[in-house]
């Protein structure tokens, strides 16, 4: 039976998260970050997934700073670099706040960049870290999809949210009327103007937006790190996960077949084993 999820929010310094949260403070604790997609949130990438294992592990799923129904920055960072250093800051603050001193990071998209740039800057205070269609490659040029989640705005319309969410699963038609159900829960909070001025924001390329990591600065995490591709991603390439796994030391890299970017939607059995197995050690 999945466990308890409980919402609440936390001021992280300066700022206030809101936070999803299921299992025993006092078990093993892992961070789910969540992407960077129009109108995400903490549970709507995680729900399924820290119900599972909550039984387990205190399950930590925060709407990342400037995302869902935490504060957005008004004026906002300029560029996913400037964004990232200041969603980092205020992410370690929340840890600081629930009295967290190490914690295991799970990060799906542009927070497995964030769960690298957390492991690179204060790598104490990581246990392990499990990669999800990480972007972090430098110099990657977007898929279609990517670009269509990074220029929602140009047409931030229920259909356009349709029509991108059907690029994050592989099989669209096994999902049938849920994506277009997924697309109009989400079009609420992605049309409020604090979402839209904090998503225009992280994707400022003019400011030097983007962040990827070299080959030798990959090299210095020296923590054990699980890197999950979907052998089907059309926002995020495999090839991503590839580059991640060949360069940082102890990584082990798991494919998925069949799935696109969403692995804990479309296997959530598969992934909450993979999460399970590897924070246990059992690989």
């Amino acid at each position: 039976m999945p466990a308890e999820i409980t919402t609440t929010d936390v001021q992280a310094g300066e700022h206030r998260l809101r936070i999803g949260t299921a299992g025993d403070p006092s078990a093993p604790p892992l961070l789910f970050l969540h992407g960077s997609g129009p109108g995400v949130s903490g549970l709507s990438n995680w729900e399924r997934l820290i119900g599972d294992l909550g039984d387990r592990y205190y399950c930590i799923a925060p709407d990342t700073l400037g995302f869902g129904d935490s504060d957005h920055p008004n004026p906002p960072p300029r560029g996913m670099a400037a964004f990232t250093e200041l969603r980092v800051a205020a992410t370690w603050k929340l840890l600081d706040a629930l009295g967290i001193d190490r914690v295991t990071l799970v990060g799906n998209s542009y927070g497995g960049q964030m769960s690298l740039a957390m492991t690179l800057e204060r790598p104490e205070r990581v246990e392990k870290v499990v990669l999800m269609g990480s972007g972090g490659m430098p110099d990657l040029k977007p898929l279609p999809g990517l670009a269509k989640l990074i220029g929602f705005y140009d047409d931030p319309t229920e259909d356009a949210m349709a029509e991108l969410l059907t690029l994050f699963v592989h099989d669209p038609s096994a999902f049938g009327p849920r994506i277009r159900e997924i697309a109009a829960g989400r079009m609420p909070r992605a049309l409020r103007e604090d979402v839209r001025r904090s998503h225009l924001a992280t994707f400022d390329f003019s400011a030097g937006g983007r962040i990827g990591w070299q080959p030798d600065e990959l090299a210095k995490i020296d923590k054990d790190v699980l890197v999950v591709a979907a052998r089907e991603d059309r926002i995020v390439p495999p090839e991503v996960s590839h580059y991640l796994a060949r360069h940082i030391p102890n990584a082990r890299l798991h494919i998925v077949p069949n799935c696109g970017h969403w692995s804990q939607i479309e296997h959530p059995e598969t992934f909450a084993n993979l999460v399970d197995g590897f924070a246990r050690g059992a690989f």
